[in-house]
């Protein structure tokens, strides 16, 4: 993804959340802007879109329809995607007005109930591999539930019982060592 392509729309939201009080900094090479150490809301860029992510869109009121879940794995971030410049200048009082809405959800203490790691579906194919090598099993247990999560929603992801084998059987040494999928 090449950040020069929108240089001039990151300016126009930089400017637009920087007014609204927030403390900016850099998380995941982005300008992400927090309040008292807590993100809420992150500009990004895609190759088709920039946007403004806000970490827990889930809970904010959305009257004007524009919060995007990007994937249904998503479970608390939302998006407001934009494709031009004028986008964000026609939008720019309906951004203050979220953005203003997200910090008084980060100041209110509101968390977003994450489904548990238990709830994501748990393929046959490792329950198997499990049964098979039961190192395996303490290794996968032994994991964070983000790490856990992680492996299971790629090997679930797969639609072939031969591509989620394959995922599985490549990512045995790094449930064994403890690893995480992008560790």
């Amino acid at each position: 993804m090449s950040t020069d392509k929108w240089q001039a729309e990151f300016e126009a939201l930089r400017a637009i959340v920087s007014a609204c009080g927030l403390d900016e900094t850099v998380k995941w090479g982005q300008a992400c802007f927090t309040l008292d150490g807590h993100n809420v809301v992150l500009i990004h860029g895609f190759k088709e879109y920039c946007a403004l992510l806000f970490f827990k869109g889930a809970l904010m009121k959305d009257p004007k329809n524009i919060l995007i879940q990007q994937t249904e794995n998503v479970q608390a971030a939302r998006q407001i995607r934009f494709t031009t410049l004028a986008d964000i200048t026609r939008q720019e009082k309906t951004l203050k007005t979220y953005i203003k809405d997200a910090i008084a959800l980060e100041k209110s203490g509101a968390k977003v109930e994450m489904k548990q790691t238990a709830e994501f579906s748990f393929p046959e194919e490792l329950e198997h591999k499990m049964d098979e090598l039961p190192a395996l099993r303490t290794a996968f247990e032994a994991l964070t539930p983000g790490r856990q999560r992680a492996y299971l929603l790629h090997f679930s992801s797969a639609k072939q019982a031969a591509t989620r084998i394959s995922r599985i059987e490549k990512s045995v040494q790094r449930i064994l060592d403890g690893k995480g999928l992008t560790d």
